[in-house]
């Protein structure tokens, strides 16, 4: 069992935001994922657990892992999760998982568990 976690201040976020708009969120986020993550706060929170699922799965955004393989979705009561892409899902072989999310004080923060 692996676990990742990553922190990232908003308001770096909120001027990435307004200097690139959407472009910066295609950079890294999926059509359904750009969809949910209307506030700059769920923006910073999916950039974190992205980035803290890939220091979980060991490898970080990089060649082997970028940030589109990661796709991020939301359970019927809200709880985030998460899942890979089918070519990286092979590579890693998830059999369990738990993402978690927040953001408080000017800060985003996820936390990712990940057996493989």
């Amino acid at each position: 069992m692996k676990i990742g976690t990553d922190i990232i201040r908003i308001e770096r976020i909120e001027k990435l935001l307004k200097k690139y708009d959407i472009k910066f969120k295609q950079r890294f986020l999926s059509s359904n994922e750009i969809k949910m993550a209307r506030k700059t706060e769920t923006v910073a929170g999916f950039w974190a657990a992205k980035e803290a699922i890939a220091k979980a799965l060991g490898c970080g955004i990089g060649e082997q892992l970028s940030f589109l393989d990661i796709i991020i979705a939301k359970d019927h009561r809200g709880a985030p999760y998460f899942t890979l892409s089918e070519e990286v899902q092979k590579v890693y072989q998830i059999k369990e998982s738990s993402l978690s999310i927040s953001h408080d004080g000017g800060f985003a923060i996820a936390v990712a568990v990940i057996d493989h």
